[in-house]
């Protein structure tokens, strides 16, 4: 299994168990409000129990003709004043309202309209021998109930800024690593390739008609001009490039010849003509010719050396478009981004760089962008290089 198999993975797993623990939470905090809505129901009930016998006067009467003291409505009084959180309103036989308790609003069109909203809402009022009694959740019990989302929402917005954090502090590290093993690429091959121009051109002297020794020496020094365009490329990595006006069509010639010469024979390269009206765009064309170098190696190593490499340039108001497309095994759509990955191959043999540093050298250093625009497995792949006309 690959890393990116193994991270998305781990994402799944972190995904559930976050929904997990969310969905606890919830839950709990519903059972908990359930309970306080149980208990403010309670509450609201002995309100009205209160209510109806500090109201009662017949009892009263009652009591002071049988010659019994004045009843003490100390506990009736103390329920009564002691709600200071549940809105109340009361309604008579007549549906209208006879008295509200921390009701911000008291007027009759504001209260009918609660009161029609808690009856499509089917709310189940308190019967009391006169009145109707409705009740709202109090402020703690609706924040309660809210609590929950306000929570995801925290937790959600924390793991965002964690994740964006880390992001960021783990690309600005990738990138110093890049730019370091860049530079110290360069620098470690500068010193052979120098001691190597120097070994061929002192085989040139001393075998200065010896005509075989010579082709050699020219395809030796061929091989080490190449090292040295290598050398460069890595030299440029982590600093801006100096980028010029640059013939798309001859730039992608060049690459098409050095590519075929390496490539069988059973792979043909369908590329523009060079010759067609010059497409003007601004590259580094070492750095250029490095990208879609590593697209066609690409596109040989998935076509197993038979197949066709094409290349097609269009352009808009804006943009320069360099279609590049193969006859290959093709890419699953659910890798179309990962592929772009540092450490992604679906090589035996290969560091899985070669797209990552493409993208690099065109999104950071040539402001463009580069995807795959499609790809169908057994069939082949297009990959699109777009590129700011300036």
């Amino acid at each position: 299994m690959d890393i990116y198999k193994r991270k998305s993975r781990w994402k799944l797993y972190l995904g559930v168990a976050g929904a997990l623990i969310v969905a606890i939470s919830m839950v709990y905090t519903s059972y908990l409000t359930g309970k306080l809505a149980e208990e403010e129901r309670s509450k609201v009930a002995l309100y009205v129990e209160a209510q109806e016998r500090f109201n009662n006067q017949l009892e009263m009467e009652a009591i002071q003709e049988n010659g019994c003291p004045e009843p003490d409505f100390t506990l009736h009084l103390l329920i009564l004043q002691s709600n200071n959180t549940i809105p109340v309103i009361a309604v008579n036989e007549q549906g209208r309202v006879d008295f509200t308790v921390n009701v911000r609003d008291t007027s009759q069109a504001y209260l009918l309209a609660e009161l029609a909203q808690m009856d499509e809402e089917g709310f189940q009022p308190i019967q009391s021998s006169n009145h109707r009694i409705y009740y709202k959740e109090s402020t703690l019990l609706q924040q309660l109930r809210y609590f929950p989302f306000v929570q995801l929402f925290l937790i959600a917005a924390f793991v965002a800024f964690g994740y964006l954090g880390f992001s960021s502090t783990r690309r600005a590290e990738q990138n110093r690593v890049w730019v370091g093993m860049a530079k110290e690429t360069a620098h470690q091959l500068g010193t052979p390739i120098s001691a190597i121009v120097a070994w061929i051109e002192h085989l040139k002297l001393i075998r200065d008609e010896d005509e075989e020794v010579q082709e050699v020496v020219t395809e030796l020094r061929n091989d080490v001009s190449r090292l040295e365009l290598i050398a460069d490329r890595f030299s440029k990595i982590g600093s801006a490039p100096k980028l010029d006006p640059i013939n798309v069509f001859e730039e992608l010639e060049q690459c098409r010849a050095y590519m075929q010469r390496r490539a069988s024979r059973k792979v043909a390269f369908q590329f523009p003509d060079p010759g067609s009206p010059p497409q003007t765009i601004h590259i580094n064309s070492h750095l250029f010719d490095w990208v879609v170098e590593n697209l066609l190696r690409n596109a040989l190593d998935a076509m197993d050396g038979q197949g066709e490499i094409s290349a097609e340039v269009y352009d808009d108001n804006d943009f320069v478009y360099i279609d590049i497309t193969d006859t290959g095994k093709g890419i699953p759509d659910n890798r179309f981004k990962t592929v772009f990955q540092p450490g992604f191959t679906t090589k035996k043999r290969g560091w899985g760089l070669g797209l990552s540093l493409a993208k690099r050298i065109i999104e950071e250093y040539h402001n463009g962008k580069i995807f795959v625009k499609r790809s169908e497995e057994g069939v082949g792949t297009t990959f699109t290089i777009q590129l700011p006309k300036l």
